[in-house]
């Protein structure tokens, strides 16, 4: 599966995730390194930098400053479900490894 130039955006966040609907990605590949920047809603700018294996999971690092101006930083896997308009989405469990390092859900999907 290849990620790049594929947008997406949040449908759904535990509570104690930052990322809304606001927030958008814009993902690039090159090999199975996976990049990308977004920013929108609580988050001014952030970026990820993740593995993607044969099939499509990821497993991604990422930092990003809010509206408060703190740099959280978290960890996340991702495992794509194709739609059947044949967009993806990602169905996230994460982790924050700064501030409250609790636990969270979310779901992005292509746009």
């Amino acid at each position: 599966m290849n990620y790049n130039n594929k947008s997406f955006r949040p449908i759904s966040n535990t509570e104690n995730g930052e990322t809304s609907d606001e927030t958008h990605f814009l993902y690039k590949q090159n090999g199975n390194i996976l990049t990308s920047e977004y920013s929108g809603g609580k988050i001014k700018y952030g970026h990820l930098i993740g593995l993607v294996d044969e099939n499509g999971n990821i497993d991604m690092h990422y930092h990003q400053v809010n509206d408060k101006g703190v740099i959280m930083t978290g960890i996340c896997q991702s495992k794509p479900e194709i739609l059947e308009n044949g967009k993806i989405r990602l169905h996230e469990n994460w982790e924050w490894t700064s501030g409250d390092k609790s636990k969270g859900k979310s779901i992005i999907e292509e746009q």
